[in-house]
């Protein structure tokens, strides 16, 4: 499968003396990928999976030397490594989070270089006291993206190229094109982006065999959040994300933690709620008083919608009827469609920005999501059924403030109209691709 953070890796590989670390969700593809690069361009390595080495853990855990610390990885090794050359590989370090405080020391050694790798990173690393700047490359992988789930797929480059140069030149898409990248992305609805689960799709198209793989996965978080929970009995994980689906088929999507208990407020389920989101298996869209750069700085923390990171994990709560439904490609039921687009629409924009926020506000109404971009500050408004353009929160919203680019994305073409720009929904990931311009500052 490709992967666009090849390119990370590739660009590490070939100049960057500091470690990498790469973080994410379970399942997203990590540890294969980055034996992936190492094994295509030939270099020499070894990996240490720290749940699994107990006696390289040791090492590491025992010694403060360096030399003594990189001999042992020497030592331990299947394959012959060569100074200044080969890398080790480290996986699974949250089992022992504290290497990144020895990093530096080896880093600075340079007998050899160094790639991390781990699940649950956010959650482990907040209790490190000293993470050294300047030494680690740290990088989130996410689930494939819809490009790449498309390509995974079979779909080819000539199409997604099509696609998005008409994105760019705001022109309709070839009609033939646009409704098979359609239905691709109704597939992706089912399947999602974690590759065990496409896997599973290329090689049965069981829908059966798809959700098992999925409901595993989500069994493997689950076995995650309750180890953590009997470690802190304040954390209420388990609840917080099996609500998730629910609290997204309500009208407005705002995560109500009174439905959970009635008696408990946000600040008892608050570590359960940053739990998720640090363990990347969740993703909060906060709503922001001021549709205004920066976003940030007017976001409420205790109102938020909850989304999963995956789209696929959400489908696979429901009914096979649901399924189905999809599949025909139904844009009938809006209310489980809507919940579907919106996870995934918040999933393509925090994989590229590593944010999300939502406009509400009495006399404007909700406007789906805000972003930055190198445009500022972007809304976008989010349609499952046929009337895309009936959209009165953001017709308002455009009435008091001026935005460079305005999109509302839809299963239809691309159109614009008003100054504002209508984008297939498969192709919002898109918005995000072109980097901004260097601005040079000048001298003093």
């Amino acid at each position: 499968m490709y992967r666009e953070f090849e390119e990370t890796i590739q660009k590490w590989l070939g100049s960057s003396k500091k470690a990498l670390l790469v973080y994410g969700a379970r399942q997203v593809g990590k540890t294969f990928l980055i034996r992936e690069m190492l094994n295509r361009n030939e270099i020499s390595f070894c990996e240490f999976n720290l749940i699994e080495r107990t006696d390289v853990l040791e090492a590491i855990r025992k010694s403060d030397d360096s030399a003594e610390i990189s001999e042992k990885f020497a030592l331990y090794s299947d394959v012959e490594l060569t100074d200044h050359e080969s890398v080790v590989f480290l996986d699974e370090i949250q089992k022992y989070p504290e290497i990144i405080t020895k990093i530096k020391f080896l880093v600075d050694e340079g007998r050899f270089r160094y790639i991390l790798s781990g699940s649950n990173l956010g959650v482990e690393l907040k209790g490190i006291r000293s993470i050294p700047v300047g030494y680690i490359e740290s990088y989130q992988m996410f689930p494939l993206n819809f490009k790449e789930f498309a390509t995974a797929i079979g779909i080819s480059n000539g199409m997604l190229e099509h696609a998005e140069k008409c994105l760019r030149e705001q022109t309709p898409i070839d009609n033939l094109v646009h409704e098979k990248l359609v239905k691709v992305f109704y597939y992706y609805l089912i399947v999602g982006g974690m590759p065990a689960v496409i896997n599973v799709y290329n090689e049965t198209h069981s829908l059966e065999l798809i959700e098992r793989e999925q409901k595993s996965i989500i069994e493997q978080y689950k076995a995650d959040f309750t180890r953590y929970e009997k470690k802190d009995r304040k954390l209420k994980v388990v609840s917080v994300y099996d609500n998730i689906p629910a609290q997204l088929n309500k009208q407005n999507r705002r995560f109500n933690f009174t439905l959970l208990n009635k008696e408990l407020k946000f600040d008892r389920y608050e570590e359960s709620f940053l739990w998720l989101k640090d363990a990347a298996v969740a993703i909060p869209s906060y709503i922001v008083s001021e549709p205004s750069a920066p976003l940030v700085a007017s976001k409420e923390t205790n109102v938020f919608k909850l989304f999963l990171s995956d789209v696929g994990l959400l489908t696979s709560c429901y009914s096979i009827s649901v399924k189905k439904e999809l599949l025909e490609m139904n844009p009938e039921r809006e209310l489980n469609n809507g919940a579907l687009f919106e996870n995934f629409v918040a999933q393509e924009i925090y994989a590229r920005t590593q944010a999300s926020y939502y406009y509400k506000k009495n006399g404007v109404g909700e406007v789906d999501f805000m972003t930055e971009t190198s445009n500022g500050v972007t809304p976008i408004e989010v349609k499952s059924g046929k009337d895309y353009k009936k959209h009165a929160a953001l017709n308002h919203l455009l009435e008091k403030y001026n935005f460079n680019k305005v999109y509302v994305v839809s299963l239809n073409n691309i159109e614009t109209d008003g100054g504002i720009v209508y984008v297939p929904i498969y192709l919002v990931g898109t918005i995000f691709v072109e980097k901004p311009e260097d601005v040079i500052l000048p001298a003093l």
